[in-house]
C-alpha cells in the first residue's frame, strides 16, 4: 500500500513538472529578413549618424515590395505559433513606428546636446521583442525540382549576440510554392532551434537580461565623475547602486575616468519588485531618480536600441 502511494505521488509530481514546463515563458519573436537578404535584393536604406552615412535595412520597401518576403514571414511565424512563441509582426510595428514619425530624430538636452539612435534601434524600441528571428534563403532549381537553402538565426534583441542557429537544405521537391519549400527545409531543424531560444530566455529568467550602461557628464556640470558626495566620490556611489540593483551583482566595469564610466555585461532583472517587466530604461531610471533623490543630481537617460542606456549627468 505505501509503495503504491509513493508511485502515485512520484507520478503526480512528473505530471505536474511536465505541465509546469509546457507553461514556461517563452520569449516573443519578431521575424525579419537578414541584412544579408536585404543588401542583396537592394532593400537597404542611408541615415546620417551625426555626419556618419550608415546604411540599414528598408523592411519597409521589403514588405511592400517583394511578395515573396511576406509569405516567408507568414510561414515561419505560423510554425512558432504552433510552438507556442508569443510573436510580434514587423509590418504592425513599422506602421506604430510610423505613428511616431512626428517625433524628433534626436533626443535632445535641454542645452542642445543630441545622442542619435538608428532607425532599427527605434524600431526594436516599438517591438519590444526579446529575440530577432532573422531569415536568409535562396531557392535552388536542380531539373524541374526546386528545393530552397535556409539560414535562420536567433538574435538577443538587447545585445545582438546570436543565441540560437539553423540552416540546410530541404530535399528537392516538384513544388514550386516558396512556403511549401520552406517549410518542407525548416522542419527538421526548428525544434532544436526552438530549444536553443529556451535555453538562452530561461538563462535570462535566472541569471538576469545583459544590458550595456555608459555613463557621462555634460560640460555644463559644476564637476566631475571624481568630484565627492559626502565623503564618497560620485563614480563609486554609481558603481554601488550598480552592484545593488543587477541580478548576483553581475557586471564589468570597463571603463571609468572623471567623465566617462561603462558597464557591460551588466544582467538586470526580467521583472521588478511589482512584478512587471522591466526593461535597460526603467532600470536606468532607477539610478537616475537615485542621484535626483540622495544628492540633488539632475541627469538625462537616452537609449540606444533596448539593450543600451546612456545616463548624462549635469542636466535633463
Amino acid at each position: 500500500m505505501k509503495t503504491t502511494k509513493m508511485l502515485l505521488a512520484a507520478a503526480l509530481t512528473l505530471c505536474l513538472s511536465a505541465t509546469a514546463y509546457s507553461q514556461a515563458k517563452k520569449p516573443t519573436i519578431m521575424v525579419a529578413p537578414s541584412d544579408v537578404w536585404c543588401n542583396k535584393n537592394g532593400y537597404m536604406t542611408a541615415y546620417d549618424n551625426q555626419g556618419t552615412t550608415v546604411k540599414v535595412p528598408s523592411y519597409k520597401a521589403a514588405l511592400q515590395d517583394n511578395a515573396d518576403l511576406l509569405l516567408v514571414i507568414s510561414k515561419i511565424n505560423e510554425l512558432m505559433q504552433e510552438r507556442g512563441f508569443p510573436l510580434k509582426n514587423l509590418e504592425s510595428s513599422l506602421k506604430s513606428l510610423d505613428n511616431q514619425a512626428a517625433e524628433d530624430a534626436m533626443l535632445m538636452s535641454k542645452s542642445g546636446a543630441a545622442a542619435a539612435e538608428s532607425p532599427i534601434d527605434k524600431l526594436k524600441q516599438v517591438a519590444k521583442a526579446d529575440i530577432w528571428m532573422q531569415m536568409t534563403w535562396s531557392i535552388n532549381q536542380t531539373g524541374p525540382k526546386k528545393s530552397i537553402t535556409f539560414n535562420l538565426q536567433g538574435l538577443d534583441a538587447y545585445t545582438d549576440k546570436q543565441v540560437a542557429g539553423a540552416s540546410g537544405t530541404g530535399q528537392p521537391s516538384f513544388s514550386s510554392e516558396l512556403p511549401v519549400l520552406l517549410e518542407e527545409a525548416v522542419l527538421a531543424h526548428i525544434d532544436n532551434f526552438n530549444a536553443q531560444l529556451q535555453s538562452h530566455f530561461d538563462d535570462m529568467a535566472a541569471n538576469g537580461r545583459e544590458v550595456a550602461l555608459r555613463i557621462r557628464v555634460w560640460d555644463s556640470f559644476d564637476g566631475d565623475l571624481e568630484s565627492e558626495y559626502e565623503g564618497n566620490e560620485l563614480r563609486n556611489i554609481i558603481e554601488n547602486w550598480v552592484s545593488d540593483n543587477t541580478v548576483n551583482k553581475q557586471f564589468s566595469t570597463t571603463d571609468a575616468t572623471e567623465k566617462i564610466m561603462l558597464f557591460e555585461q551588466v544582467r538586470i532583472p526580467l521583472y521588478n519588485e511589482k512584478n512587471r517587466a522591466l526593461d535597460t530604461r526603467g532600470w536606468a531610471t532607477g539610478l537616475q531618480k537615485m542621484l535626483k533623490n540622495q544628492y540633488q543630481i539632475d541627469s538625462k537617460v537616452m537609449m540606444k536600441g533596448l539593450g543600451q542606456a546612456q545616463i548624462v549627468i549635469g542636466e535633463k
